[in-house]
């Protein structure tokens, strides 16, 4: 399976509700609270031991706190020293009542021999700024100890991963019945760890996903034949690097010629030319005009390093407007989104041809100068990035990819977005995003039949092997490696 379903909170609700009517609430929670059980097991099996281990949970008043004592009693009943906080003064009255019947004890501090703490306090229906508890121990257990959150991490909200106040950080979140986007969107995405799904039987009513996680390879090219030839492997024609930024070109050259791509053509100044020269000689230069250059090309990538330079500025432009107009695949990146201004901005139809890649500072520059201020509020503070990608891609009429430790895909007609969760905090330098537009770039070139392509599922995957690459070099997360050393990852 490539592709992983992701629902928003009220569809897994609603997806519950026909069951809770006929009776099978109970059901689902013994579920859910054997599914997360099963989980802390294994964990505390990996640890070295099970039997006297000490598991502690923090239970809330709803009906995640009764997953959560039903999980803990069923670990009791393994020979785990399973205890209980309760948050408030109340709690799940069958849950309880379950745990105490079962010899569990209920605390009023964290232990410091805690081996694994269970997060049950809010769950996917909370809503609201969280403040955690002030319990003794816990913030102590919390640097120290392995985390598992129960459904979804306690102030993150499911829908959109933003935390309105606090959040307890997990290394684990089990969740119930599906995924849900919280745990991958926003700072939800950084808090809920690794994420594991228990199905407790929802499938048959669960409607249309909100969201797809991209989890594995996509096929979204060919593989070249015996036959092939430069020309029958695509030409990506790239607008890239100034004398302020010359680094640029080097990194998107290289990163299209090493993710498999027939030809790629450089339009830059002769200092640039020479200097990726120097380091891809395979590489083509390009010089005249900037639309005579694209004769020929099967696709472009425009943006990267070409600074406040007005000569690079109008090459770039002139190369946007003529593959817009042929509808040829480009993608678009850095300076080449300021080039998104009068009718380029305008028309609203750019095309899913034409691949955005703004972090967040570009994406609200791009929502303030088109004066969209529902936009603008999306993508305020803590942002509502699966729903700002897909406004702007809406408002563009373009395939946009929002990037961030969980990259957002949307597409101009609607469909289902997929998010590509990188978690990879080395991305965060300079030049990783020229990187990402050469890896794009030499897809797009690619293409076989441009008429069937899904944009956004190739999108989606130039992400993923650009996050796979960094994941290779750093897979610890220390981020000690610069954007080139991705390059040699993409071989791999």
């Amino acid at each position: 399976m490539r592709r992983s379903a992701l629902y928003s909170g009220e569809q897994i609700r609603a997806a519950e509700y026909p069951l809770v009517e006929a009776g099978q609430g109970p059901v689902l929670m013994r579920r859910a609270a054997h599914g997360l059980a099963a989980f802390v097991l294994d964990l505390l099996r990996n640890n070295g031991r099970i039997y006297g281990a000490r598991v502690l949970g923090l239970i809330g008043t709803g009906n995640n706190g009764g997953d959560g004592l039903y999980a803990l009693t069923a670990l009791r009943a393994r020979g785990v020293d399973a205890c209980a906080v309760l948050v408030e003064d109340r709690a799940h009255p069958e849950g309880l009542k379950d745990f105490l019947a079962g010899g569990g004890r209920l605390l009023t501090e964290v232990p410091d021999d805690t081996q694994v703490l269970i997060d049950a306090m809010l769950g996917t229906g909370a809503r609201g700024a969280f403040t955690m508890p002030e319990i003794p121990g816990l913030q102590e257990v919390v640097r120290s100890r392995a985390v598992v959150a129960c459904d979804i991490p306690s102030g993150v909200d499911a829908n959109t991963g933003r935390c309105a106040g606090e959040a307890l950080p997990a290394q684990h979140t089990v969740t119930f019945g599906a995924a849900k986007l919280g745990l991958l969107l926003g700072e939800g995405g950084l808090l809920s760890g690794d994420i594991h799904t228990i199905d407790i039987g929802l499938q048959d009513y669960l409607p249309s996903p909100a969201a797809w996680e991209l989890i594995a390879p996509e096929p979204t090219r060919p593989r070249p034949q015996p036959g092939d030839h430069k020309y029958s492997r695509g030409t990506l024609q790239v607008v890239a690097g100034s004398a302020q930024f010359p680094g640029a070109a080097q990194l998107t050259v290289g990163a299209a010629i090493t993710s498999g791509v027939g030809m790629v053509r450089l339009q830059a100044d002769a200092g640039v030319s020479a200097a990726v020269m120097q380091t891809w000689p395979e590489a083509v230069m390009s010089h005249g005009r900037a639309a005579k250059a694209f004769d020929g090309a099967t696709a472009a990538a425009i943006g990267p390093g070409l600074g406040k330079e007005r000569s690079r500025l109008v090459e770039g432009e002139a190369m946007l407007r003529a593959t817009v107009e042929s509808k040829v695949p480009c993608v678009l990146d850095a300076s080449g989104l300021e080039l998104l201004r009068g009718d380029l901005l305008s028309s609203g139809n750019l095309g899913g041809q034409l691949i955005l890649t703004p972090h967040l500072g570009e994406a609200r520059r791009l929502a303030e100068e088109i004066g969209d201020e529902s936009l603008q509020a999306l993508l305020e503070g803590s942002p509502d990035t699966l729903a700002a990608a897909r406004a702007l891609a809406e408002s563009l009429g373009a395939t946009v990819l929002l990037k961030g430790p969980s990259t957002v895909v949307a597409g101009p007609a609607g469909g289902v977005p997929i998010i590509v969760r990188s978690a990879t905090p080395g991305l965060a330098t300079a030049g990783t995003g020229d990187v990402l537009t050469g890896i794009i770039g030499a897809l797009l070139a690619t293409v076989s039949d441009p008429q069937e392509q899904d944009w956004v599922s190739l999108a989606a995957e130039g992400a993923r092997i650009h996050a796979a690459a960094a994941q290779r070099l750093d897979p610890r997360g220390h981020g000690h490696f610069g954007a080139s050393a991705l390059i040699g990852a993409l071989r791999e």
